[in-house]
């Protein structure tokens, strides 16, 4: 039986993230909304290019084809969209057989209202604003920064890869960090290894991801043929003697990475470009602005001290 969408891993996708809308951005500044109406049905039937979530979404919902029964992920189109000027969104989504039936159409309102709604642990956006506000109601989101489009079709694997604080961890060490430096840092986190950290915006996602490795696990021991589609990785600048707590909060909620990487400070580009995610998460722009040949498609979550509005 399909798991209930209570059950589910549920990412909220807008159309921004989704699809190249620079042409449709350019008539909606222009002309304003009636424009921007004039264009899409002027423009009904020309298909949508790839937007820089797009190949992350595409195997996303592949979890769903090595599950069928259970089918444990779900998209939701999110869109500023009415429905009549989303239609060209949703074409272009049955166009490249995306498998997105659920969408929120709010006519020029944001719609971060509606996450909880459809159980979403995952809203991304190109739009700064909507990504912000849905932050500050303590809803999961990201802003999916530009970069170059690179979809595979051949490379089934789906790779996800997070920073630690302030995207799967709360900001508490990060906090101690920014006031106080890195002694501190260090000394604090060496005194509470042994608490685990509180969860951070991504924290539910991270976990469900965790749960369809699990699936994964449990499919690869009743068929040895099965080839597992997901890996996921944490990189964070932490180093020792920090890093025990990320393993003492990982190992309380029962889950973990494939592959983990304490660099240091190091410039986290020199893992990513071996590791290849389909998707990166971190609270920092400054870790994200070092876009190996500028193909990672980068998402900012923007939570947190280092993030905080003045």
């Amino acid at each position: 039986m399909p798991f209930q969408i209570e059950n589910k891993l549920v990412i909220g996708v807008a159309s921004s993230a989704l699809f190249d809308l620079t042409g449709s951005h350019q008539a909606y500044l222009d002309g304003g909304p009636e424009e921007y109406r004039n264009f899409q049905e002027q423009h009904l039937d020309v298909i949508l290019e790839k937007g820089v979530a797009f190949p992350f979404i595409r195997r996303f919902l592949n979890i769903n084809k090595c599950f069928p029964r259970q089918s444990p992920v779900e998209v939701v189109l999110f869109s500023r969209n009415s429905p009549e000027t989303g239609l060209r969104v949703m074409r272009s989504i049955a166009h490249y057989g995306l498998d997105i039936s659920r969408a929120s159409f709010t006519t020029g309102k944001s719609p971060y209202a509606y996450l909880p709604a459809f159980n979403t642990s995952l809203f991304l956006s190109a739009n700064e604003e909507d990504v912000k506000n849905a932050i500050e109601a303590n809803y999961p989101a990201g802003l999916v920064l530009p970069s170059k489009i690179a979809d595979d079709d051949d490379d089934i694997e789906l790779r996800v890869a997070f920073d630690f604080d302030g995207v799967i961890a709360d900001d508490e060490a990060e906090t101690v960090f920014k006031q106080n430096g890195l002694d501190e840092f260090h000394a604090h986190e060496a005194l509470h290894v042994g608490r685990p950290h509180q969860p951070g915006p991504l924290a539910d996602m991270f976990q469900k991801l965790a749960l369809m490795q699990r699936m994964e696990e449990r499919m690869e021991k009743r068929d040895p043929n099965y080839r597992r589609i997901l890996r996921i990785a944490i990189i964070t600048a932490r180093s020792a003697p920090s890093h025990e707590r990320v393993i003492t909060t990982l190992k309380s909620w029962g889950v973990s990475a494939n592959e983990t990487f304490f660099l240091g400070g190091m410039d986290k580009a020199r893992v990513l470009s071996v590791f290849k995610p389909h998707i990166f998460f971190d609270d920092q722009l400054t870790h994200l602005k070092s876009s190996p040949g500028g193909t990672i498609p980068m998402v900012h979550v923007p939570f947190g001290i280092a993030n905080r509005r003045t």
